[in-house]
């Protein structure tokens, strides 16, 4: 996981700002327990497309691709491989 450190510092700072990144378990189900809804997961997207240049207008999305930190994780590395495979 090799950007999870910075997707739980973004989390934290917008969903979560009473908790620490050490307090956040990866594996916690940010849409089912509310702490990510719609508008969050739009946040989400738009600072992925910031921070990792992920063109998401390009991409198919789920929700599921954002249920947790790890989750989020392994979408910006897939996306990062297949951006990288394409040019």
């Amino acid at each position: 996981m090799q950007h999870a450190r910075v997707i739980t510092q973004f989390v934290v700072e917008e969903f979560l700002p009473d908790m620490s990144p050490g307090d956040v378990d990866v594996d916690l189900d940010l849409i089912d327990n509310g702490i990510i809804d719609s508008l969050g997961l739009l946040k989400v997207i738009a600072w992925l497309e910031d921070r990792f240049g992920i063109a998401a207008d390009d991409l198919e999305l789920s929700p599921e691709q954002f249920r947790s930190i790890r989750s989020i994780d392994t979408f910006v590395a897939l996306t990062a491989t297949h951006s990288v495979e394409a040019s």
